[in-house]
């Protein structure tokens, strides 16, 4: 479905189309993108020398969903990592019987070039000894990132009977496919921008700057109320401990609708040769959604360029990137 019917403006013109839950990294002087895609039924990259150049980049298939079993149904949010001199792919997927069976998975290339592979099944990330709680319900959106030596998973996973919550959590890693610690609430949805449709916080993204570092995150149903909110830690602390993170009580990106920018959220970070940071987040053109939000195509991948002020980030889209000049 691809809608017409809305207002264009410079800033929901799509850095690239029908991508959802963007992941942009960059390996030495090569950018690579991956992204979910409408049909939920592979992962695809796609490679240029410039942030610039993933608008225009080829597109890869490195890895099609099972046909039926395990990793057949709704493949979400894959993240492209590179640990220890391998590649890694994880993402989120359920099972043809119970779709919603949704779990962490990783994919291992050993080869230098991600777009030509060979990519190995790595399985579910494993726990730790000792925890029986991790991964066993509806879990999605696992991110990694390594920070004073160490290196730290963070993912959402629901609890609760019914509609259940969705919560953030935080682990420390063993090694790139095995938790090291039991996990440790980061963050449960407390405010009501977290709660609209469902309690929802999901999609953490990480970002380091100065003596800070930050996780944003995506709150409530997928349509136009979806936002991000922020955590933060001074970076000299134990990020294992719950009482040196900080949590915005407001969203720090949000619907604008003068701009035709609804429910933007699931981002993610990267920094060019220089250091300047960008964030990429999908967002959709229009408010009015036919049928469940979940399936409709036009999630579309933005990207700005991102600035700090007072200690913060600052999300704000007149510093998106465009494919022409505009006035701001």
């Amino acid at each position: 479905m691809n809608r017409t019917d809305y207002l264009h403006t410079p800033w929901n013109e799509p850095f690239i189309a029908q991508r959802a839950d963007p992941f942009i990294t960059r390996e030495g002087e090569q950018w690579y993108f991956t992204a979910s895609v409408p049909a939920y039924d592979r992962i695809v990259l796609r490679r240029a020398d410039s942030l610039e150049g993933l608008r225009a980049a080829e597109e890869t298939t490195v890895w099609q969903a099972h046909e039926t079993g395990v990793m057949s149904r709704h493949i979400w949010a894959p993240e492209l990592h590179r640990i220890d001199g391998k590649w890694y792919l994880y993402f989120a997927a359920g099972e043809r019987k119970n779709k919603w069976k949704i779990r962490p998975w990783a994919l291992r290339c050993e080869g230098e070039d991600p777009l030509a592979g060979p990519w190995t099944e790595c399985g579910n990330l494993k726990r730790a000894d000792g925890d029986e709680f991790s991964f066993m319900d509806f879990s999605l959106d696992m991110t990694t990132f390594a920070h004073n030596g160490k290196r730290y998973c963070v993912w959402a996973e629901k609890v609760g009977t019914g509609k259940k919550i969705s919560n953030l959590y935080i682990a420390e890693m063993a090694d790139a496919l095995t938790l090291k610690t039991p996990q440790m609430l980061l963050t449960s949805p407390s405010y009501a921008w977290e709660r609209h449709g469902f309690w929802v916080n999901e999609g953490p993204a990480f970002l380091a700057e100065g003596n800070r570092v930050y996780l944003t995150y995506s709150a409530s149903d997928t349509g136009p109320a979806y936002c991000m909110g922020l955590l933060w830690a001074e970076a000299d602390a134990d990020l294992m401990d719950i009482s040196v993170w900080h949590k915005a009580n407001r969203p720090v990106f949000q619907t604008q609708a003068d701009r035709g920018l609804f429910g933007p959220g699931h981002n993610s970070f990267v920094r060019d040769l220089e250091g300047q940071a960008y964030m990429a987040y999908h967002a959709r053109p229009y408010d009015e959604i036919i049928g469940d939000p979940l399936y409709d195509p036009n999630r579309h991948t933005y990207v700005m360029k991102l600035r700090f002020a007072n200690g913060m980030p600052v999300l704000d889209v007149k510093n998106q990137m465009f494919q022409h000049e505009i006035q701001a």
